[in-house]
Order: structure tokens, then C-alpha cells, then sequence
């Protein structure tokens, strides 16, 4: 039996990011929670956007090795890379592209919504750490800005 709380956070996460329909069903019971949006079953051709999640903290700068020296960008969730908005797109950003703090750098997917991940420095993009289409784990490091 669920609390009340649990149905409220479940009404919530509906309404917040506007879901046709939740269901739950375990052995002895059902939930369904249908909102006010009905979404297509076909995927859209671009999937809708969560807000830019920006993430990225300063790596160690070594004396002996400056090719590891800049910015590290972690991830920020656990997910999948994706280095484009979508398979036939051009990725957002290659080695040796010029960023800016708030340029989007890459896209994490996670529980089927795209997070952008955006810049929170200004740089070259010195290293690629992951690969197109990879799981990433939380705090991983996947992107270096010298």
C-alpha cells in the first residue's frame, strides 16, 4: 500500500514533466497515475530537453604532465553520453573546439530525458574521455577544457 506522500510525489513527478501515464503494479496491487499531456508513442524526432545541467570542477594541475592539466567536466548524473542531439547531427563540441562558459557541451541521458550539459569554462576542449552512446556514472569525468 502506498502512503499518501508517495502518491503525491508520484502526481508531481507526472505534472513536472508532463507524462501521459504512470503505472505501477506489483503482485497484490495497481497504481496508475494519468495526467492532463498525452504524449505519442512514437518518439519525437528531437526528444524534449531538461534544463542545462551544468557540471564541472577544476582538475589537478600537474607540473609533469600539462597534457592532464584544465578543467575536468564530470558527469552530473548517472546516464548515457551522447555527443549530439541526435545520430545525424553534427556533435556539439570535438577536440581542439574554442568553448564558452554556458556553451552545451554534451547530452546525458538519463531515465529517457535529455539533459544538456553545458560549459563552466571558458577553453579549448583538450580531451574526450567517453565514447558516443557509453554509460556514464555519476561524477565521472568526461570531458577536459585546457
Amino acid at each position: 500500500m502506498y502512503t499518501i506522500d508517495e502518491i503525491k510525489e508520484l502526481v508531481k513527478t507526472v505534472s513536472d514533466y508532463k507524462l501521459g501515464k504512470i503505472k505501477i503494479k506489483t503482485d497484490d496491487e495497481e497504481l496508475v497515475i494519468e495526467g492532463n499531456c498525452l504524449i505519442p508513442m512514437q518518439p519525437p524526432m528531437m526528444p524534449p530537453m531538461a534544463p542545462a545541467v551544468p557540471m564541472a570542477a577544476p582538475a589537478e594541475t600537474t607540473a609533469e604532465n600539462p597534457a592532464k592539466s584544465g578543467n575536468v567536466v564530470k558527469a552530473p548524473i548517472v546516464g548515457t553520453f551522447y555527443a549530439a542531439a541526435s545520430p545525424d547531427e553534427a556533435p556539439y563540441v570535438k577536440v581542439g573546439d574554442t568553448v564558452k562558459k554556458g556553451d552545451v557541451l554534451m547530452i546525458i541521458e538519463s531515465m529517457k530525458l535529455m539533459n544538456e550539459v553545458t560549459s563552466d569554462f571558458d577553453g579549448v576542449v583538450g580531451e574526450i574521455m567517453v565514447s558516443n552512446g557509453e554509460p556514464v556514472e555519476y561524477d565521472q569525468p568526461l570531458m577536459r577544457i585546457v
